[in-house]
């Protein structure tokens, strides 16, 4: 519009032409520095595979002896083609997303990626199209937003390495020079692997858990490269992600809830809160094992089944130690709203007055106001606080080598030790005279792999086979760990116990043997 001086406030900016002016290459700097954590940008990466209706997902580490070289996101979607990798590498580009899609605004690839490794390559073949990959480096960002094409044979041998998961379709996303690897010093690839895996299990297994919980198969495994068993590699560990579902609770804190609570929202109309109460002191993983209870109170965003925020009550109140049983989920609205907005990283949600003060006036059907449900789930805490409890004493937790399934209940069971390495359990020559050994310095549990088919039905078995045997060794083992002066009577009951596993493992093949002759 035209301008004409006056007087007047000029409610509209008047202006006078346009120029289109495309990112400057510094952006690249911006583009890696977005704040993503570990977790998060893995997480970011896992929603691509969902909305490309992947129904397997594998999170690769590789190694090369002590070394870790890269990671990798492995999945069976739909893939794309040439066009599609162009568009999914083109920095700034947003595509059109369906109503449930889980990706937001277009960046997450690239940012995520970008922000923990220096090169980032995306390789995908669909049912249509041949292998094709395109590769993106922090160096290519600075010269003009290069992005390479890979060699075609490469993308192709790359699926083919991959053909357990891929089998017409999928992609395969890779990072190298991985920042945090390369701070990695020698003989610590194992304790970095063990605690990142722990951390990145936690975070998928609670960000994702209705899609794990409605069959999504979320792996996360470790090559070494570097073995000669296998020209791919050897399997190191591997672990199958489970759910943490934040409101898995068996029987409520409290009866009558949940409960469903409706708070008028300016500019959004009527929101649902369901509002939960967990039992007190319960020891179930989906409440003592997503983190600091006190941070883990108030609300839960949820969009489209993916969880955004996971506690906190957003300015609305602080939190407090005795309402750390309350946990309220909240799905987001599918249409674009001024109230309530996602960070690009999806894992916080801000909101505006409009909804702390809808949240002051929500009720449930029977006319209850929001606030009654703190003060049932203030309630329940002080009754639960009252109630006489046996203390279990703390242990050492277990680690690599414990199936994954076995380790949550354990740590549903027993509190954890503070400050203390989980203890791995391992397969390694040994004497014939001898079932187990210990590695103190290690926190270790070495089984003699001579007898290790005689607990796998005569097959080899993965990094966390043998789970029984291994169970009941931790329970036997686990004050072995973490003591200073080692006491003759302790190595002597560890001397029988060997002995008598020894001849129970003797009898267990001769069994077998009897069974197939």
């Amino acid at each position: 519009m035209p301008y004409e001086p006056g007087a007047n406030w000029q409610y509209d900016v008047p202006t006078t032409g346009s120029t289109h002016l495309p990112p400057d290459a510094g952006y690249g700097k911006a583009l890696t520095n977005q704040g993503y954590g570990f977790e998060v940008a893995v997480a970011d990466l896992i929603d691509n595979s969902i909305d490309a209706k992947a129904s397997e997902v594998v999170v690769h580490f590789l190694r090369d002896a002590d070394r870790i070289l890269t990671l990798l996101i492995v999945d069976n979607g739909e893939g794309m083609d040439e066009a599609g990798l162009d568009g999914a590498m083109t920095v700034g580009r947003r595509r059109n997303y369906g109503e449930g899609a889980l990706g937001l605004y277009g960046t997450g690839l690239k940012a995520a990626s970008l922000s923990h490794a220096s090169s980032l390559t995306v390789v995908s073949r669909t049912k249509r199209s041949r292998a094709a990959g395109r590769r993106l480096t922090a160096e290519g960002i600075e010269d003009g937003f290069r992005c390479d094409t890979v060699d075609p044979r490469y993308a192709q041998e790359l699926v083919d390495r991959y053909d357990g998961i891929i089998e017409w379709q999928g992609t395969v996303v890779r990072w190298d020079n991985v920042r945090a690897f390369e701070t990695v010093g020698r003989g610590q690839s194992d304790q970095f692997l063990s605690k990142a895996i722990s951390r990145l299990e936690t975070h998928l297994g609670l960000y994702l858990h209705r899609y794990l919980q409605r069959g999504l198969k979320l792996d996360i495994a470790v090559w070494d490269v570097s073995s000669k068993e296998n020209e791919l590699g050897e399997e190191v560990d591997h672990i199958a992600v489970e759910a943490l579902d934040p409101f898995g609770y068996k029987v409520p804190g409290k009866p009558g809830y949940p409960r469903k609570f409706t708070a008028p929202v300016e500019g959004l109309g009527d929101v649902d809160l369901t509002a939960h109460i967990w039992q007190a002191k319960s020891r179930q993983a989906g409440f003592r094992q997503i983190g600091a209870l006190s941070e883990r109170q108030g609300f839960y965003f949820y969009r489209n089944d993916r969880l955004v925020q996971a506690g906190g009550w957003n300015g609305w109140r602080n939190p407090e130690g005795h309402l750390v049983l309350a946990r309220v989920a909240i799905n987001l609205p599918s249409r674009d709203n001024s109230v309530l907005s996602l960070d690009v990283k999806k894992e916080r949600v801000t909101v505006t007055p409009a909804f702390t003060e809808g949240i002051e006036k929500a009720v449930d059907s029977k006319g209850h106001v929001f606030r009654s449900y703190l003060a049932d789930a203030e309630s329940a805490y002080r009754d639960g606080s009252r109630r006489n409890e046996v203390v279990r004493k703390p242990v050492t937790p277990p680690g690599k080598g414990m199936d994954p399934k076995v380790k949550r209940v354990i740590k549903e069971e027993l509190p954890e030790k503070p400050g203390e390495d989980p203890i791995a359990f391992t397969w390694g020559a040994l004497p014939p005279d001898q079932f187990f050994s210990l590695d103190r310095e290690r926190n270790a549990v070495i089984l003699n792999k001579a007898y290790r088919e005689d607990f796998n039905e005569g097959r080899r078995g993965g990094s966390n086979d043998a789970p029984v045997t291994k169970a009941l060794l931790y329970l036997l083992l686990e004050d072995c760990f973490g003591l200073g002066r080692w006491e003759r009577t302790r190595q002597d009951r560890v001397d029988y116990w060997n002995t008598i596993l020894l001849a129970s493992v003797e009898v267990q093949r001769m069994r077998r043997t009897q069974a197939t002759s």
